[in-house]
């Protein structure tokens, strides 16, 4: 009996390690991927490409970079997140529609 429930303790720390193991090489690999995109943003606003390319672009770039922050780092994919989240994506529902609605007022 001793046998199964420190052979079941075990099983359940190496799974745990396991996870830890894993999380810290996905934050390890997004965190990589920033900053090549920093310096991607960097590089284009210094080779002075065309604003017309380069806007977007960063906008793409950053708009990964807060994702990434969000989900990796912030832990916003773990459970547990859930109202956080749904608060969060409110939030920039809200935004979105309010700047839309002013660039639109602004316009006609």
């Amino acid at each position: 009996m001793e046998e199964n429930t420190s052979s079941a303790s075990r099983h359940k720390i190496d799974v745990h390690k396991k996870e830890h193991k894993e999380e810290m090489i996905h934050q390890v690999i997004s965190f990589i991927l920033m900053i090549l995109f920093t310096f991607i943003a960097f590089g284009m606003v210094v080779l002075e490409i065309s604003s017309y390319f380069v806007k977007p672009v960063l906008i793409l770039l950053a708009v990964i970079q807060v994702v990434f922050q969000l989900y990796y780092f912030m832990h916003m994919k773990n459970k547990g997140h859930f109202m956080p989240a749904m608060m969060m994506y409110g939030g920039l529902t809200v935004a979105f529609f309010t700047i839309i609605t002013f660039t639109t007022i602004i316009w006609w």
